[in-house]
């Protein structure tokens, strides 16, 4: 009798520990813990960013920690102070602005929460490693593609991004760079649209209007070549005004198989968030990553837009 009794006591308390152990593992205690702070959400580029990142973070077992912080650089500040408070194993870090996210990487330095920036680089801080394409290339892409269509020769509007970026100066910067070997080619409007598909829809229609002849356009992504699409077919000048955009989102792809936009540059997002969930696993296994992480970005026009793999 008291042998029963003692296994059955046995028999219990296994059941107890087997039903603690099995919590746990529902609380996620265990897993990597990775925060990935986003600029925004509001733009198909980042969306697509956060699903690479977030179906990676699924396929390794790792839990995701995801924030939004809608392009205001103080809410993003807020939002990594709250990620910290959940104490995470590593911060991925997509930047509004690349000076004040400077700030954002001292405090998750010292807190010793490595950091991995994304897209767009921080000003400062300790940054273990950053994943982006070559943003200065991409501009030079669409620089040797206006010059060569227009073999030398026409005026150009350039929608510029956020130019409190590095990848907003650097798309500028390489297509400026190319152009100023032609002197046949004038650059008659530069005006920022800060990445923004609206911004973009009414700046593009005040340099129509003040603009009789266009003969290219280039805009720093797809969301703002969308919104001067829609402007330029408004005004009824499609035809004779040739564009170009970056990123090689859905909708942009859509406009080129459709002859409204020639061209566009794939830095597809789904990749970079792919690759930054990837490198804070070798971090987090102390195995070595390079401190520049950059993808290989492809100009896309209608000869191969069938080809592009986005995701």
């Amino acid at each position: 009798m008291k042998k029963l009794m003692i296994l059955c006591m046995t028999l219990v308390f296994g059941m107890i520990l087997a039903a603690c152990g099995n919590a746990s593992n529902s609380d996620g205690e265990g897993e990597l813990k990775v925060g990935l702070a986003m600029n925004t959400l509001n733009n198909p580029f980042f969306v697509d960013l956060k699903e690479g990142a977030e179906e990676t973070a699924k396929e390794e077992g790792i839990e995701l920690i995801i924030t939004d912080s809608q392009g205001d650089p103080s809410k993003q500040l807020s939002d990594v102070e709250n990620i910290l408070q959940k104490n995470p194993d590593l911060l991925i870090l997509n930047p509004v602005d690349s000076d004040a996210a400077a700030q954002i990487v001292l405090i998750a330095n010292e807190q010793n929460v490595p950091v991995i920036t994304v897209d767009r680089q921080a000003a400062g801080g300790e940054v273990v490693s950053h994943i982006g394409f070559d943003a200065l290339k991409s501009g030079n892409i669409a620089g040797t593609f206006l010059s060569e269509i227009l073999k030398g020769k026409g005026k150009v509007v350039e929608i510029q991004g956020i130019l409190g970026t590095n990848v907003g100066r650097d798309r500028s910067q390489g297509f400026n760079d190319h152009l100023k070997g032609f002197d046949g080619i004038e650059i008659v409007a530069s005006q920022s649209a800060n990445f923004d598909r609206g911004e973009a829809l009414k700046v593009m229609e005040d340099i129509l209007q003040a603009n009789p002849e266009i003969d290219a356009v280039y805009a720093a992504n797809d969301e703002m070549v969308m919104g001067a699409l829609s402007a330029i077919e408004a005004a009824g000048r499609l035809d004779e005004i040739i564009v170009i955009g970056t990123d090689a989102i859905d909708p942009a792809l859509d406009a080129i198989r459709e002859k409204k936009l020639e061209a566009t540059i794939a830095e597809p997002p789904f990749f970079l968030g792919r690759e930054a969930i990837h490198t804070a696993i070798k971090i987090l296994n102390d195995e070595e990553v390079d401190d520049m992480i950059t993808l290989e970005n492809t100009l896309v026009t209608e000869e191969n837009v069938d080809e592009i793999k986005t995701r």
